[in-house]
């Protein structure tokens, strides 16, 4: 298969990953080859360990591999945002850099996607319906979970997987800002949009150390979810009619 013309691009942003880099690129390819064309491309959001020099390793040895660094940390959406922009295929898929997200899903996503007559106006979303994470962090999520598919009415179970696949076009268009990425089948809606959710594996982070604590989760995203909120109500979307 051809890496020049791409039918997913897989977006990972990391930070300080440097024990993740090697293992999840080596996954991605087992998972994906001989089955779809990818390119994987990670973004090096301002990381302090030398997550940039296995980037630089791991490229030796997978030439599907590219990578961009931003100079100083501007959190995970902002380096999602950069990766897409830069994504060659028209669908882009996300992963979490810890290794948490199994990348055997992405193939059952990504073919669910294409059986999709609508799929330019798809978001394909993971469900962990099995979590695997510390008790602070599944409690922080059911709360907020709670919250905001009673305010944004987004219907989907679960928002913060980092598995996700979506049109790069659609995404484009959307909103970009702080913590965008977990609202993001609420902005496809938005946009007159719908979002799918698949179950999908979730596993312990067996390397590293998490980037976010107890009260980042819960307070920034109560007020990013009021935020959120008033976009969608601002939204004006033209029907345009050929003439």
């Amino acid at each position: 298969m051809s890496k020049e013309n791409p039918a997913l691009s897989i977006v990972i942003p990391a930070k300080n990953e440097e024990a993740n880099i090697l293992p999840l690129v080596t996954e991605i390819h087992q998972a994906l080859e001989d089955k779809i064309d990818f390119e994987i491309i990670y973004v090096n959001d301002g990381s302090t360990d030398k997550t940039r020099d296995k980037l630089i390793e791991a490229r030796e040895k997978f030439p599907r591999l590219r990578f961009v660094s931003h100079k100083k940390s501007c959190g995970q959406s902002r380096a999602i945002v950069t990766g897409v922009s830069i994504a060659a295929a028209p669908f882009v898929a996300t992963l979490d850099g810890d290794g948490q997200n199994d990348p055997a899903d992405l193939f059952v996503l990504f073919q669910t996607l294409q059986e999709q007559a609508d799929k330019e106006k798809v978001l394909m979303a993971g469900w962990r319906t099995k979590r695997q994470d510390v008790l602070s962090k599944r409690l922080t999520s059911k709360f907020g979970n709670a919250i905001r598919k009673s305010l944004l009415q987004d219907d989907t179970p679960d928002t913060g997987c980092g598995t996700k696949i979506f049109p790069k076009a659609a995404f484009m268009e959307m909103p970009h800002f702080d913590h965008m990425h977990r609202y993001l089948p609420a902005l496809m809606k938005r946009q007159g949009g719908r979002t799918i959710s698949v179950p999908v594996n979730h596993r312990p982070r067996e390397r590293g150390v998490s980037n976010y604590g107890f009260w980042d989760r819960l307070w920034v995203g109560l007020s990013d979810i009021f935020g959120v909120m008033w976009l969608m109500h601002r939204c004006n979307k033209s029907e345009i009619i050929s003439e």
